[in-house]
């Protein structure tokens, strides 16, 4: 039997060049995108302003593609981590982390990823395949807490910009007035940093940016980070400050305080260098061991001191609150482990 395409993860244009291929009047498709973000139904028969008919039509061969969960770990500061299944054989993590009224949603953006970053466990698993659009709203469409969301962070597996088109039309859904109507002020999208998908973000949506830096030191991020080799750091800032974040767009640099690695004093000196003349703040990560890799995270004491240096010269820092290590939080680890389990049986 053939699969039916997903109408979730669709746009307005592409609803209306559907309705218009199967004859149906121009208005339905502003009926089906209330019906799918709107009101959020999991199925066509729920879209009860649509003549019999035309559902029957619709659903010869389409289907609303809303996936629930197939695996789910809670942690004990009330973190969870879902697990949602792509394709036939493989996975990908959400993780929802509610902080007294905020409520965020960290979304994967491909299965696996070719950044390959030392410190990250998706990465030890190679890339596998993009994400849909579909694959990527699903992940909060059915999203169990959807309805207390308040934050998206394109944080989870993958590199978004290595997906642009489709986590752009995710983003405009999230965003626009047809779809879940969220202020781009809601969401932010975290990279390592890719030439040609950086500047077109920046252009082509209004979400905060988040980068992953790391190491201020070229040589340094390499061995950390190989993205580094094919678009520099200082490359990477000089084409920020060609734009505004002075505004309601917010830029933010991530740095994983290794321990004996970047947590010196010189280490933060090089980065108030490196960032002077941007208007951005950085947020110190502790970073949790993971298998095979020979990395430490600094302690408390040695990441307060690093953030009361850079705040004391004038570059605002925050050390982001460690979440759901009971669960390993951090992406990679529960899609790795089902998708070795998957391989054994």
């Amino acid at each position: 039997m053939m699969s039916k395409y997903p109408l979730l993860g669709m746009n307005l244009v592409e609803l209306q060049a559907l309705v218009k291929r199967l004859g149906m009047p121009g208005f339905t498709a502003k009926q089906i995108v209330e019906w799918l973000y709107g009101k959020k139904v999991t199925s066509i028969d729920e879209m009860t302003n649509l003549s019999l008919k035309n559902r029957e039509l619709l659903k010869q061969n389409y289907e609303v593609g809303a996936e629930t969960p197939v695996d789910e770990m809670r942690s004990v500061d009330g973190t969870v981590k879902y697990l949602y299944r792509v394709g036939d054989s493989h996975f990908v993590e959400s993780v929802y982390i509610p902080d007294d009224d905020r409520a965020t949603l960290c979304v994967s953006s491909q299965v696996g990823c070719k950044m390959n970053c030392k410190f990250c466990m998706t990465g030890k698993q190679g890339f596998t395949a993009h994400l849909t659009a579909n694959q990527i709203i699903n992940q909060i469409h059915s999203l169990p807490e959807r309805d207390k969301l308040t934050n998206v962070v394109m944080m989870g597996m993958g590199e978004p910009l290595d997906n642009l088109d489709e986590v752009l039309k995710a983003l405009e859904i999230l965003t626009a007035s047809y779809g879940y109507a969220w202020s781009p002020k809601r969401i932010t999208l975290s990279t390592v940093g890719l030439r040609k998908g950086l500047q077109r973000f920046i252009e082509e949506s209004d979400c905060h940016l988040a980068i992953s830096l790391h190491s201020p030191v070229t040589a340094q991020r390499s061995e950390l980070m190989p993205a580094e080799k094919a678009f520099s750091i200082t490359e990477m800032v000089g084409l920020l400050k060609n734009y505004d974040f002075s505004k309601q767009r917010r830029l933010s640099f991530e740095y994983i305080v290794f321990k004996g690695l970047n947590d010196s004093q010189v280490y933060a000196k090089e980065l108030l260098k490196l960032l002077r003349g941007l208007d951005c703040r950085v947020n110190l990560i502790r970073f949790h061991a993971i298998p095979g890799v020979d990395l430490e995270g600094a302690d408390m004491d040695t990441m307060t001191r690093f953030r009361d240096y850079l705040t004391s010269h004038g570059l605002f820092t925050t050390i982001r609150s460690s979440r759901g290590e009971d669960i390993f939080a951090a992406c990679g680890m529960l899609s790795t482990a089902k998708q070795e389990e998957n391989n054994q049986s």
